[in-house]
C-alpha cells in the first residue's frame, strides 16, 4: 500500500465531496463510544464546515420510517436539499448515492455516519477498492462501542482510508488565514461548534474591543 504523503495528499474544497450518512436517531439511542451531543455537534460542524468551502454534501438516511429522520441540526444547513433514504445498509452499492457523488467531478470522498462498523465501514472498503481516495472524519462517526468504533477504525485503515477530525479538515480546507473568502465563514462554524476554541475567540474579541480604562492624573 502506498503512502498517503505530500502536499498532495491534502485535503482540497475543490476536490473534496462528503457524504453524511445515518444521523438517525435510531443510531444514535445506541451510541456508545462518543458522547451523543458531541457526535452530533462534529457532525453539524463538518455539515457547516462543507458549506463554508462549497463543498458538495450528500445526506442520506437508511429506512428513515422506521430509524427517524437525520437530526435537524444537519438537514437545516442544506434546507430544502433531498436526503436519499435507502433500504441497503451499505450506501456505496445504492446507486441513487453513488451516481449522485460522481456527479460531482470531485475525487476526495469524506465520508461520517452512524455506526462507524457497519454504516461507515462498509462504504469506506468498498469505495477504496473501486479507486476513490477516501477520508473518514472518525468524531462525527460513532459506533455500539468503545471497542466496535475502534476496530472499525483499524479495519478501514487497513483497506487504505485516511482518518480526520472534522476540525483539522476544517484546518486543512482553509490552508492559510489569508483566504478571506473563507475566513469568516469558518469562524463562525468554530464559534458555534468548536467549544474552547470558540470561546476563547469570542473572549479575545471581546477584550480587543473593550476600552482600557485610565486613572485621572
Amino acid at each position: 500500500m502506498s503512502l498517503r504523503n505530500g502536499l498532495s495528499s491534502l485535503l482540497r474544497p475543490e476536490d473534496s465531496v462528503v457524504v453524511l450518512i445515518d444521523h438517525q436517531p435510531y443510531q444514535m439511542a445506541n451510541l456508545n463510544s462518543h458522547d451523543p451531543q458531541i457526535a452530533l455537534n462534529n457532525a453539524t460542524g463538518l455539515a457547516k464546515a462543507a458549506k463554508a468551502f462549497n463543498v458538495p454534501v450528500i445526506l442520506t438516511s437508511v429506512v428513515a420510517a422506521r430509524g427517524g429522520v437525520i437530526f435537524p441540526q444537519i438537514t437545516d444547513v442544506f434546507p430544502g436539499q433531498e436526503v436519499i433514504d435507502r433500504t441497503l445498509i451499505n450506501t456505496w452499492e445504492d446507486p441513487n448515492v453513488v451516481d449522485v457523488v460522481k456527479a460531482t467531478g470531485r475525487k476526495q470522498l469524506i465520508i461520517a455516519g452512524l455506526w462507524t462498523e457497519v454504516c461507515v465501514a462498509m462504504p469506506t472498503i468498498q469505495a477504496l477498492g473501486e479507486g476513490w481516495d477516501v477520508t473518514v472524519v472518525t468524531d462525527a462517526c460513532g459506533g455500539v462501542s468503545v471497542e466496535a468504533h475502534q476496530l472499525a477504525i483499524q479495519r478501514m485503515i487497513g483497506a487504505g482510508a485516511n482518518m480526520i477530525t472534522w476540525l483539522a479538515l476544517a484546518a486543512e480546507w482553509q490552508r492559510d488565514w489569508a483566504r478571506g473568502e473563507t475566513a469568516g465563514a469558518l469562524t463562525d462554524v468554530l464559534i458555534q461548534h468548536a467549544a474552547g476554541s470558540g470561546i476563547a475567540y469570542l473572549w479575545e474579541q471581546q477584550l480587543l474591543n473593550t476600552p482600557v480604562a485610565t486613572t485621572a492624573s
